[in-house]
């Protein structure tokens, strides 16, 4: 009777053991999949993530907002020639350098206008340089080390099943909070792509207003794109900080230490993401 209860004993050990180490294998692997997935998605322009509506956010602002953005230029323009003429005693106190300003400032606020999609693209091309670098340095580093998960099995082998069951339990909790973790960086990537190209099929009526100090809300409009380009930079260091705590965390010890070690890091790695768009628009004073 000994020799059967020894045997099933032996035999839910086993099973425990191969469940806890198929789970906590399959965390780690799915955080070394997330850490490509947000270096492949975070580094991609507007234009590369989605042409297809990128093209729709193109068209929209060419056909609709390009001629608004227009409309609003000339009533500028024609506000500091009025206030000019005004300040200069209706051109009894003139001079001919100032009529040439004038018509300079006028012809670079039109270029800016009718090249809103280049300079906007040139400041999310910088972005996706520095966050493709990032991703170069941070990627040698995502990897689970083979040796700490077969200190892992060794320290489970020698566990009773009590305790095993336990584990095994708190390994499910940390596999779901895994998956928590997919949707919440799902949510902050495609959200911040979707911000991007509603931010940028308005981009013509802020840079219309850059000629002008008392109408300029194309400064600030300028650092709210230079926010959203490098909170991707402040994603993948969140990332990379993260997946090198993982692999501080001490297998050899007590497992079910390092696996709450774990669950802790993965809450701390959510609210660091969700705050990345806050703390990107403080670096660069938008709001």
């Amino acid at each position: 009777m000994d020799i059967i209860l020894e045997a099933i004993n032996e035999w839910m050990k086993a099973m425990l053991v191969d469940g806890i180490m198929g789970s906590l294998t399959g965390i780690f692997d799915t955080m070394n999949d997330e850490v490509a997935s947000i270096a492949t998605n975070v580094g991609m322009t507007p234009s590369q993530w989605n042409s297809g509506v990128f093209t729709m956010i193109q068209n929209l602002s060419d056909a609709v907002i390009l001629p608004i953005a227009g409309m609003i230029l000339t009533f500028i323009m024609c506000y500091e020639l009025i206030q000019m003429v005004m300040e200069r005693n209706n051109f009894h106190d003139f001079e001919t350098f100032t009529i040439f300003k004038w018509m300079f400032k006028t012809c670079i606020a039109v270029m800016i206008v009718t090249n809103t999609f280049s300079i906007v693209m040139a400041i999310f091309d910088v972005a996706q340089s520095v966050i493709q670098n990032a991703a170069g340095v941070i990627s040698t580093s995502t990897s689970v080390s083979v040796d700490s998960m077969s200190n892992l099995q060794s320290t489970l082998e020698s566990m009773e099943v009590g305790a095993l069951l336990g584990l095994y339990l708190q390994s499910f909790v940390l596999g779901f909070v895994m998956k928590a973790l997919g949707i919440c960086v799902f949510i902050i990537i495609y959200g911040r792509m979707l911000e991007i190209y509603l931010m940028t099929s308005l981009a013509a009526i802020p840079l219309s207003t850059m000629g002008n100090r008392e109408w300029n809300i194309g400064q600030n409009y300028i650092k709210s794109l230079c926010a959203l380009g490098f909170q991707g930079f402040l994603i993948m260091v969140c990332i990379g900080i993260y997946a090198i705590l993982i692999q501080s965390i001490s297998t050899s010890g007590d497992p079910i230490d390092a696996i709450w070690t774990c669950l802790m890091y993965t809450i701390l790695l959510c609210f660091a993401l969700f705050k990345t768009g806050s703390l990107a628009k403080s670096i660069f004073s938008a709001h």
